[in-house]
């Protein structure tokens, strides 16, 4: 018997041809997987007896039982693997052989109380449960000695970012250890998502990460589209595209302008905040929202470009590209930017590896991960888009990243404009007039899409019902995998360098926290 079912970005597959495997096999087989190439997307779990009778064990083995599916992604051969197994209240912590599964195992058992035994740190991810402990009310790591003090920073912050708390174990201005507790930001997202589609499926996809509407509605369209099999409009497929271009050209030219306010160097700071507006108000031009809200939906685009916009934007992004580079130019040529940011906050390559990271932060340690490239959607491919990494894993090489996206992005975009194809913006059984969640979708179906957001990538996966209604859906931010990364990057660094390094992740609260 075949231990997965293979899939491409961006399809369906029956439920019932996802194996199921004996719990020991099935462990077996995701860590042989890994250890052959693969990385795992998402790992995620239903009450057996939650599933449709179709899928489910028989009543007598499936009470007390969670059924466990693995999502793991083969980069070199642009595919996806899907395999399952049961487990009911124990099994021996996978974490120890496959750290990137850290979190995850940590997630199943805030959830439905399994488990991992022998996990190196069991404690709650997002504090999901009224009548659970509170966020941030979790034990935290300890180191003793003398000399030893902690630091405790959050979860309220100066300003206006979300809210995290963040334990320093120092040993005087060094940092030993640094654990980061999330969770105060959880909404509920995956368990309102149920019973969908509805009307409110899209707008809840459109606030998963508010400064990734675009990236995460793109991805929820990707399993929509799978599950209903439907084609997607050339023209809508572009200006989706567009508009993810534009996503990332306004948060990475924030970002840069923020590495460069944290290092003092007020020019660029002060060049990227007002071109960052520009990138924004670009994406507004498409769709009448700066963050691209209303504009990505299934079948393509609901919005047009007529030619005289197409034009406009054009020649927008160029120039908006040529004032990036010269901001980024001040900032990377000067000495005093370069030494603070070279050999601060490194995260190495086999470490970047170990722990799943994706997007800005692996490829900054070298981990050539795009899903744009490495899994592009369907009517995406065979767009001449380059990859960009850097060696040095450090807050240097994550600023370099983003520069060299930046360029890659304008380039992309404003190629992408020029070569529009013509015809209509959605294609049947969707249109701009028709809601989108009375669309029937498959029934007994597991649909995938990933989407490679400004942070990285992003990963959807969603089960349907008999009556083709989602009974479970399942989100996996970048930041998931990437919180771990900053925790690891502040290692043996100065505490003052904290700042830097958060801000050269830049990762989201609300999308880890759901």
């Amino acid at each position: 018997m075949t231990k997965h079912c293979t899939i491409q970005n961006g399809q369906a597959v029956p439920l019932q041809a996802i194996p199921y495997l004996g719990w020991q096999e099935f462990c077996d087989w995701i860590l042989a997987e890994c250890a052959s190439g693969a990385r795992v997307c998402a790992f995620f779990g239903v009450p057996e007896t939650g599933l449709p009778a179709p899928v489910r064990l028989p009543e007598a083995e499936a009470k007390g039982r969670t059924r466990i599916v693995a999502i793991l992604a083969r980069d070199s051969e642009s595919t996806l693997s899907i395999s399952s197994g049961a487990v009911a209240h124990a099994y021996p912590s996978l974490t120890p052989l496959l750290p990137a599964l850290h979190l995850f195992e940590r997630e199943l058992h805030e959830k439905y109380g399994i488990v991992p035994q022998g996990h190196p740190w069991l404690k709650p991810v997002r504090f999901p449960h009224a009548e659970g402990p509170r966020a941030g009310d979790a034990p935290f790591f300890t180191v003793s000695g003398e000399e030893v003090h902690e630091v405790a920073v959050g979860p309220i912050h100066a300003g206006i970012i979300e809210c995290g708390h963040f334990r320093f174990q120092c040993y005087g201005e060094v940092v030993m250890h640094l654990e980061i507790s999330l969770g105060y930001h959880h909404r509920g997202i995956e368990k309102a998502l149920v019973n969908g589609l509805t009307k409110n499926t899209l707008p809840l996809m459109e606030v998963i990460a508010g400064d990734t509407s675009i990236g995460h509605t793109w991805a929820a369209c990707g399993v929509i589209e799978a599950l209903a099999d439907c084609a997607v409009a050339p023209r809508g497929q572009m200006l989706r595209a567009i508009a993810l271009e534009l996503e990332r050209l306004a948060n990475h030219t924030g970002d840069l302008g923020a590495l460069a306010g944290d290092v003092g160097f007020l020019p660029t700071a002060s060049y990227c905040g007002r071109i960052r507006g520009d990138f924004l108000n670009m994406t507004a031009t498409l769709c009448g929202n700066r963050f691209g809200r209303g504009l990505v939906r299934p079948g393509g685009s609901a919005f047009n470009a007529e030619p005289a916009i197409v034009e406009d934007l054009v020649k927008r992004i160029r120039a908006a590209y040529r004032d990036v580079k010269g901001a980024a130019d001040l900032m990377f040529n000067a000495t005093s930017v370069t030494a603070r940011m070279m050999g601060t906050g490194t995260v190495p390559e086999k470490t970047a590896a170990a722990m799943g990271m994706v997007g800005v932060a692996a490829r900054a340690s070298n981990i050539r991960l795009d899903a744009r490239v490495t899994h592009p959607l369907p009517h995406m491919r065979g767009h001449d888009l380059r990859l960009c990494a850097e060696e040095s894993g450090d807050v240097q090489a994550r600023a370099l990243v983003r520069m060299r996206e930046v360029t890659e992005s304008a380039a992309f975009a404003a190629r992408l404009l020029e070569h529009l194809p013509s015809g209509e913006t959605m294609a049947a059984p969707f249109s701009p007039t028709e809601p989108a969640h009375e669309t029937m979708l498959a029934p007994l179906s597991c649909g995938v899409a990933l989407v490679e957001g400004w942070r990285g990538e992003i990963c959807h996966a969603a089960l349907t019902d008999e009556d083709g209604r989602f009974f479970h859906y399942n989100v996996v931010d970048p930041s998931f995998h990437n919180w771990i990364g900053l925790a690891l990057a502040l290692r043996d660094q100065q505490i003052s360098d904290f700042p830097l390094c958060n801000k050269s992740f830049n990762l989201s609260y609300c999308g880890h926290d759901l």
